[in-house]
């Protein structure tokens, strides 16, 4: 099979919960309306404390490679290169908007943010680390879809530009993840076993549905959040 054909196995086998998670209440307001200063923080923050995991759970797929897993062993090596900072991104554009970033660095992070990133690791450890490619297709390819117009749709309630302080990391992450698409889909040539493609898909199903609750519990909490 060649790499769109299990790309396309992907899409259609996690379609539902696509749908499920574009339908998030927070989601479509978000996408229609913009977002007030203080759930735009609260997502910053709830970023940060998956983004910076990012590297490590990397670094935690690459170290359970086998001797049959050279190809994904050097796609997991570009995408740490590519990914080094993120979360420093983030802090900027936090303390760009007034908020307070030591507090988000020393604070527990929000409980479905710890659930996401807890079961990445699991997945990974315990399961295989071709889960970590479901995650990839849920944050970066939903950031390649919707980071972008909900930057702008943002700033736009802000009264700002989204090339202004505090829109970098998701301004950026639209436009660069087009690329980690492209090099996921690239990456997709190393799944060559049925049930290396079903750890993948079913990962995939498992991150929309915890990236989804951490999304839902940003809506259920709209208030104040880290302002200074």
């Amino acid at each position: 099979m060649n790499t769109a054909s299990f790309h396309q196995q992907l899409v259609n086998g996690t379609a539902a919960e696509n749908a499920a998670f574009r339908a998030i209440p927070v989601v479509t307001e978000t996408l229609a309306n913009g977002a007030e200063r203080s759930l735009y923080l609260a997502f910053l923050t709830s970023a940060y404390h998956h983004v910076r995991h990012t590297c490590p759970l990397l670094g935690t797929a690459l170290s359970h490679c086998g001797r049959g897993d050279g190809a994904l062993r050097a796609g997991l090596i570009a995408y740490i290169d590519e990914e080094q900072g993120h979360e420093d991104w983030i802090l900027d554009d936090i303390a760009a908007l007034g908020g307070d970033v030591r507090q988000v660095i020393e604070e527990q992070p929000p409980f479905a943010v710890r659930m996401m990133v807890a079961y990445a690791y699991y997945a990974i450890e315990r399961i295989s680390p071709y889960a970590l490619l479901g995650m990839v297709h849920v944050l970066e390819g939903l950031s390649a879809a919707l980071a972008t117009a909900a930057a702008g749709r943002i700033s736009a309630a802000l009264g700002v530009n989204a090339e202004a302080a505090g829109f970098r990391y998701l301004s950026s992450h639209g436009a660069l993840d087009q690329d980690h698409v492209r090099l996921f889909a690239d990456l997709l040539v190393a799944i060559d076993t049925p049930l290396r493609r079903s750890m993948v898909i079913q990962a995939a199903r498992d991150f929309y549905r915890l990236y989804g609750d951490v999304l839902r519990d940003l809506g259920r909490n709209r208030e104040p959040y880290h302002a200074v």
